[in-house]
């Protein structure tokens, strides 16, 4: 019936058996007889006969619309199914919590990138929570966040497991310590990620484990801004491992600092994908390159 619904939409369109026979490379008796099949099949007229001239019935407008629909979901049935079988084309859908849409996603999407230049990204960010919600209900086809979820929906891989620098500006006086511990945190200025991220939890939580209260100065949700504003204020500050590149560094003008108390500050870096259902080629190479990659 699709190709005899295309056929009398054809027609419609032409308003002409002639010219809708030439388009669609059939005799025209041979069109006729599949609008007259239709008809059968649909127990109805299509058309009013007005000598060469068709008109359509109601029926036929009805009929007309439904044959668009079918054609547009046609396409879109054909566009998906090109995107599960071709690798490097199609659309992939991740979502990032926000640390690691600061740090870890940048290499992810230049690594795949090179592999499949023709896939279309679209990133979304939100919270750990969120970011799982987005996965379980496939509005992503990858989650990326910095913990690890136990959800049976879902598979979760291990990408690597972080912890938290002590970064200060490159002429700051505790720069110059051998050793630090937490305890050098006491009433140091420093600059800290916004409260309610999972980073700063750990944060908060170590410090008070450790009874140490920085004099916190701002409170920012952009790694980027951070590592800018630390030198030019001043100001130290606590980052996760992953974030902090050697050119990152040199850029800005800081220097890192291991403290023993902060290893213990770990976070694992996963990825989140339906447990149930067909991952499209374009996102099982996004997931094989992640676990290729030394973080």
């Amino acid at each position: 019936m699709f190709d005899r619904m295309q056929a009398f939409a054809t027609v419609v369109e032409l308003e002409s058996l002639n010219k809708a026979s030439q388009v669609l490379n059939i005799s025209q008796p041979a069109l006729s007889r599949k609008i007259a099949v239709l008809e059968q099949e649909l127990n109805t007229s299509l058309f009013y006969r007005r000598g060469k001239k068709l008109e359509l019935t109601r029926i036929g407008q009805i009929c007309y619309e439904y044959a668009l629909e079918m054609r547009q979901l046609q396409g879109r049935f054909m566009k998906t199914i090109a995107d599960y079988t071709t690798e490097n084309r199609g659309r992939l859908t991740i979502g990032a919590s926000l640390t690691t849409l600061q740090s870890t996603l940048p290499d992810l999407i230049s690594a795949f990138t090179q592999h499949a230049p023709d896939v279309d990204i679209h990133a979304l960010t939100g919270k750990t929570h969120e970011i799982v919600t987005l996965v379980k209900e496939k509005k992503c086809d990858i989650g990326l966040v910095a913990s690890w979820v136990d959800a049976p929906e879902l598979v979760c891989t291990r990408l690597f497991d972080d912890h938290l620098i002590l970064v200060l500006p490159e002429f700051h006086p505790l720069g110059g310590r051998s050793m630090l511990g937490i305890s050098d945190l006491e009433k140091l200025p420093m600059i800290l990620f916004s409260q309610g991220s999972w980073y700063r939890v750990l944060m908060d939580e170590l410090l008070a484990k450790h009874q140490v209260s920085p004099d916190v100065k701002m409170e920012i949700d952009s790694f980027e801004v951070i590592m800018r504003l630390v030198a030019t204020c001043n100001l130290a500050t606590l980052l996760p491992q992953s974030y902090l590149r050697s050119s990152l560094l040199r850029d800005n003008a800081v220097k890192v600092v291991d403290i023993t108390e902060l290893k213990d500050v770990k976070r694992t870096t996963t990825l989140l994908y339906a447990k149930h259902g067909t991952l499209t080629p374009a996102a099982q190479k996004f997931i094989d390159l992640a676990q290729q990659i030394k973080f």
